[in-house]
């Protein structure tokens, strides 16, 4: 702590410009004992003496210097009693739920130390709205980018002239990310959340607040304090998705879901040292999806655990999955039909919420402007002012209303129900379809599996499905060999061909083999070029 006062007195004492020290007590001067100290020291070398209340001292004599280096060591010993209940009475508050220093947006102060929820449903609604979007997007990043694209403002409390107030901002990333993680929202009391690390540097003590404890280590948690947006159990679910998906917590969690090909990225663990795998991509394009392990390689410099393809392990996984949920084929599609109306209605619904609060203030600016003297116009011109600014922001509600209505999503007509009803009864046709992209496809396979063991055996890989719910499922599916793949021609075509060689141009091994149907690996027929390659390849 800087104390400048301190500082000059001890400059004047040392250049004895001070003959005595006059203090109502000695805490009054330093309830530091090195600070203490440094002054008697400073005052017995240049002969200043000081005063209390009690008596007048010399620090040259030993038993002067003995009292006041007692009580330098009582005024310390007293400051720490003081602080040390003073927090403690912090602490006894905060166990019966009742300190609060500030007030998390979408809650008010009621009576008796208590809080309830914000009366006003602009607030509520749109505090309602990020945790229904995050449900539904099921990442933090993702809703803080849907509010900023649909233009959608969320409360922030600022400190005004009058007191806290409430503002309408466009979100930043850490406002949504507060939201979602803050207890208070789902009817808890938290205090202990964070705390203070001191390091020593440049000789001066510096305090670095806000380091996050784990929910376990929280000083008071108290369930059900209050009325809460969501329930207890949401928000616990909601924390460990933001944690799952975080890509740099170590190898134990699964990292948000990503736009690679990969459908199993974050899913697939290592069957021989329990790492999580990782992903790459190779081909002209980067669509060849290749699993690996490299925990091993990357800490101890040995071999790599295991390295399959990816696409016949997605297959697989997939092709389980669509069996497991072809019952709920039908739900899921009624589901697609409501959610495809609430989007649209929830930023609508926000927007008129907007413009009735626009509507609101500019009443008021406008009443004040009338309840004014003209002729003062140096309160006049400022109230002016203001009410311009609230017409100028009713009008720019109104028309990003009427930009809504104008590209209003249309409902599903009978005829696109039907067709979605259809795939909802076929599951497969639905998983492949254009319009489902990867992302959709990866918070499917998330939601449905915990996590999948990958072991290699032999020719094969083994993999291990931990389902939602604790069931387990086995799968083997073939590993590639070297120089085979997916696109490999068939070895019977292979063989006709090397026979024919002996007799047939490659023109004629082309259309003989075009003649019995035979394609290339890739489902393509057979011409000149494409023999000459073959054998060149094969032999």
């Amino acid at each position: 702590m800087e104390r400048p006062g301190f500082e000059r007195l001890l400059l004047a004492i040392c250049e004895a410009r001070v003959g005595i020290v006059l203090a109502v007590e000695a805490s009054r001067l330093a309830r530091n004992g090195r600070d203490w100290h440094t002054l008697l020291e400073f005052c017995g070398l240049v002969g200043c003496l000081l005063a209390d209340e009690d008596g007048v001292y010399d620090p040259r004599l030993p038993n002067d210097r003995l009292l006041l280096g007692m009580k330098g060591t009582m005024s310390e010993m007293e400051l720490s009693l003081l602080r040390q209940r003073s927090l403690e009475a912090l602490r006894q508050k905060a166990r019966r739920g009742e300190l609060f220093f500030t007030v998390a947006v979408g809650y008010r102060k009621a009576r008796h130390d208590r809080i309830e929820i914000d009366p006003d449903l602009r607030v509520r609604e749109a505090i309602a709205l990020v945790f229904h979007k995050f449900a539904e997007c099921r990442s933090v990043r993702q809703v803080h980018l849907w509010l900023r694209q649909e233009e959608i403002r969320l409360p922030a409390v600022e400190q005004g002239p009058a007191g806290p107030r409430i503002v309408w901002k466009l979100p930043v990333y850490n406002t949504v990310l507060h939201l979602l993680t803050n207890p208070i929202y789902a009817g808890a009391y938290a205090f202990g959340r964070t705390y203070s690390r001191v390091t020593v540097r440049e000789g001066r003590k510096r305090v670095v607040r806000g380091y996050r404890r784990a929910q376990s280590d929280w000083e008071v948690l108290l369930p059900d304090h209050h009325e809460g947006y969501i329930s207890w159990e949401e928000f616990e679910r909601n924390q460990r998705l933001i944690a799952d998906n975080a890509n740099s917590k170590g190898l134990m969690a699964r990292g948000s879901v990503r736009r690679g090909d990969a459908l199993l990225a974050g899913l697939l663990r290592c069957g021989h040292c329990g790492r999580r795998l990782h992903v790459s991509y190779s081909g002209t394009a980067g669509y060849c999806v290749r699993y690996h392990c490299r925990g091993a390689h990357l800490n101890h410099g040995t071999e790599r655990c295991i390295a399959f393809g990816g696409l016949r392990v997605d297959a697989a996984v997939s092709a389980e999955l669509l069996r497991v949920l072809a019952p709920l084929g039908i739900e899921a599609a009624l589901h697609a039909i409501d959610a495809r109306a609430a989007d649209n209605s929830e930023v609508h619904w926000q927007a008129e919420l907007a413009l009735t609060q626009a509507r609101y203030e500019a009443g008021l600016a406008r009443r004040q402007y009338d309840a004014v003297d003209p002729d003062n116009r140096l309160v006049a011109s400022e109230l002016e002012r203001r009410w311009n600014d609230r017409l100028v922001e009713v009008h720019r509600i109104e028309e990003q209303l009427a930009a809504l209505a104008t590209a209003k999503v249309a409902m599903p007509t009978a005829e696109e129900r039907s067709r979605l009803m259809a795939l909802g009864a076929d599951v497969e046709a639905l998983w492949h379809h254009p319009g489902a992209s990867v992302e959709t496809r990866k918070h499917i396979l998330r939601t449905a599996i915990v996590e999948i063991v990958a072991k290699i055996v032999g020719d094969t890989i083994d993999l291990v499905v931990h389902w939602q719910g604790g069931d387990h499922t086995q799968l083997t599916v073939p590993k590639n060999r070297a120089g085979r793949h997916r696109w490999t021609t068939e070895a019977e075509t292979g063989e006709l061909i090397r026979a024919l060689a002996r007799q047939q141009t490659d023109a004629g091994i082309a259309a003989i083999l075009n003649r019995c149907g035979k394609c290339t690996g890739k489902g393509n027929s057979w011409t000149e070029s494409r023999v000459r390659s073959h054998r060149s390849a094969h032999g």
